[in-house]
């Protein structure tokens, strides 16, 4: 059964930074893709970030890019985000995906196969 536990949000002021992380259970993570979106109250679930299964390649939203990085490490089935410079805008809750598909945008919410349940950021201004 895969599982994905995300841990690290919290209340923070503008400015600050926080770093996201996601365990991730199975024996795939290292061949799997893993994202992070975020959904603020009354949006839809966003893109964030995503890395490819040796960190080969990633990709960020544009309002996130110079700010937010995304690593991994297999070893320890575990990604991670982490985020400076944080903005009221960034306030939402982040959730950890996991895809096994290849050949796929990785930017969208079809594009994963397993979820967590997410873990709250807010900044406050």
């Amino acid at each position: 059964q895969v599982q994905l536990v995300e841990s690290g949000g919290g209340l923070v002021q503008a400015g600050d930074s926080l770093r996201l992380s996601c365990a991730a259970s199975g024996d795939t993570f290292s061949t799997d893709t893993m994202g992070w979106f975020r959904q603020a109250p009354g949006k839809e679930r966003e893109f964030v970030s995503f890395i490819s299964q040796r960190a080969g390649l990633t990709a960020y939203t544009d309002s996130v890019k110079g700010r937010f990085t995304i690593s991994r490490d297999n070893a320890k089935n575990t990604v991670y985000l982490q985020m400076n410079s944080l903005k009221p805008d960034d306030t939402a809750i982040y959730y950890c995906a996991r895809s096994r598909w290849q050949y796929r945008s990785y930017r969208r919410v079809d594009d994963y196969n397993f979820w967590g349940q997410g873990t709250q950021v807010t900044v406050s201004s």
